[in-house]
């Protein structure tokens, strides 16, 4: 008899996870369908207000992001974050399908932001809601439905952490296919000068700036940075953008860079930019921000061993996302693959959708 309830109960659960899949992927195709470009997310805000509501969910909006704490929130209890975003960015040339048109063909949804990252959105609104009622749980669980994280702007989930629960540990959706990425490079943008004397281009000049930025650029591409991760490798630096000179018989005064740097888990993104300060051969170098650190979480926590009783294999990220906020031990995990992101005709397959629910509440089940 106990088993009969047992399976009773199990039958019960699986088709609520499959009333939940369908509800979401709904829930998708109407926010593919709504222009969400960072900083002009209100009307898919809106969208997963109105889903809240209707599956009386009770939540909190600011500004364009939306979120809700479990009922059955204890302050004793550590507290376990679910965040994704709902912001896009613009689509590139070269989309043949209308971005702005939720299509499902061959089993894909396509459309802007159906991969990067609506699909992981929904599917863990979808896992919030399995658990909302349920209760004695071990963790407290809050969802934060974020903007502005194409942008890595003012107004996304860094403008949160002062407003919701103070987090213990995070679960960021990204497309991963449903891999641990248990770590994450972070990102500081340099802005560097290389000086000379400026002249006529008929004269001769043994000061030229542009000139002189060859060898700088040689010291960029062979620099390498000592500490090696296990996860994340080494620390990657670009030269992305140059810039001098406005008419073509003018020596200019100076060359303008712009580097990108990938950094491991070895470095601060203070470090870093001490290291450039002190170490290379501009006349000026200066970090737009430093707060897009890199992170990571013990391969020894609970949800990562869980992950890994899953099947699920784990590595290091060399993309950017919501993580990089965040100063708690955070997981980036999600259905969809990161190089669909950004890319023309972008999709997801509805059958990640829905491995990817039943895998986010296999793992939460797990440690909850």
């Amino acid at each position: 008899m106990n088993d009969e309830k047992s399976h009773s109960v199990n039958r019960t659960k699986k088709m609520n996870i499959k009333k939940l899949t369908s509800e979401v992927i709904a829930l998708l195709k109407s926010l593919i369908q709504t222009p969400s470009f960072s900083s002009e997310e209100d009307e898919t805000a809106l969208l997963i207000e109105q889903w809240f509501q209707k599956h009386n969910i009770e939540y909190k909006r600011t500004q364009n992001n939306v979120w809700a704490v479990h009922p059955e929130y204890d302050e004793n209890k550590p507290t376990l974050l679910l965040n994704s975003h709902h912001d896009t960015v613009k689509p590139n040339r070269g989309y043949t399908k209308d971005p702005f048109k939720a299509i499902v063909e061959d089993g894909k949804l396509y459309g802007l932001g159906s991969n990067d990252a609506g699909g992981c959105l929904v599917s863990l609104i979808a896992a919030f809601a399995y658990f909302y009622l349920q209760k004695d749980l071990k963790y407290n669980l809050v969802i934060v439905a974020s903007a502005e994280e194409e942008s890595s702007g003012e107004n996304g989930l860094n403008s949160m952490l002062s407003i919701i629960p103070k987090v213990d540990v995070a679960i960021v959706g990204e497309p991963t296919l449903m891999h641990l990425a248990v770590a994450e490079k972070g990102l500081v943008v340099f802005d560097a000068k290389v000086k000379g004397t400026p002249g006529h281009a008929a004269h001769p000049n043994d000061d030229n700036a542009i000139y002189n930025t060859i060898d700088v650029l040689k010291w960029f591409q062979d620099y390498t940075f000592a500490k090696v991760s296990e996860t994340l490798g080494k620390v990657k630096m670009t030269v992305t953008q140059i810039n001098a000179g406005k008419q073509h018989n003018a020596i200019p005064a100076e060359v303008d860079l712009v580097v990108d740097v990938r950094v491991n888990d070895q470095y601060s993104n203070q470090e870093i930019a001490d290291i450039l300060q002190n170490e290379s051969p501009c006349t000026s170098i200066t970090p737009r921000s430093l707060r897009l650190n890199s992170s990571s979480i013990p391969m020894e926590h609970e949800l990562v061993q869980a992950g890994i009783d899953l099947g699920r294999e784990t590595y290091g990220s060399p993309t950017l996302s919501d993580q990089s906020v965040l100063s708690c031990s955070s997981l980036k995990l999600g259905p969809g693959d990161s190089t669909r992101s950004h890319t023309a005709d972008e999709f997801i397959y509805l059958r990640e959708i829905e491995e990817g629910i039943s895998i986010y509440i296999q793992l939460l089940e797990k440690i909850l």
